[in-house]
């Protein structure tokens, strides 16, 4: 389990000034005041900068920032699509029957019916619903994060287990 989690992404730049434009995936803006580092992640976790948030204000569907060390423009445009992280410790535990998306990432996804599915490769939000997509050699299957189909999640021994509906994938 890593000590950072991915908490939004680089959307976009405003202004010359570097300030950058966030899709957060946290379920507050709490967490991106003024003062808090973030690490923004280039090609791998082990290579994630530190930078203290300057600046943060809701703008349109997302979060204004402004970083330490991003001065101007340019600065501010290599780091569109890179991934925002905080510290895990900077996070509250997670509810019960609830998760980091971090912590799914590579579980062994086993269904009671059909077996193994593949393992959590990505997860995305449809709004109403997460969505775990799981792949193995050959194929691709979405499952929706809700308890009809997801039916145990075991991070100590890194299995998911769901009950799809006959027919499904």
């Amino acid at each position: 389990m890593n000590n950072l989690l991915v908490m939004g992404t680089i959307t976009g730049t405003h202004g010359l000034e570097g300030n950058i434009k966030v899709r957060s995936f946290a379920e507050s803006a709490d967490i991106f005041v003024p003062g808090t580092q973030v690490f923004i992640v280039t090609q791998d976790v082990d290579d994630a900068k530190m930078h203290i948030i300057k600046r943060c204000a809701p703008y349109k569907n997302g979060l204004l920032m402004r970083l330490s060390g991003v001065c101007n423009r340019d600065m501010a445009d290599n780091l569109i699509g890179k991934q925002i992280m905080v510290l895990r410790t900077r996070l509250p535990q997670p509810e019960d029957n609830a998760w980091y998306w971090e912590d799914l990432y590579g579980l062994t996804v086993t269904d009671q019916h059909l077996g193994d599915l593949g393992t959590i490769d990505t997860i995305f939000s449809t709004g109403a619903h997460d969505i775990l997509v799981v792949k193995d050699k050959t194929k691709e299957t979405l499952i929706p994060m809700h308890r009809q189909f997801v039916t145990g999640v075991d991070l100590e021994n890194a299995v998911v287990t769901t009950r799809l509906p006959e027919g499904y994938g």
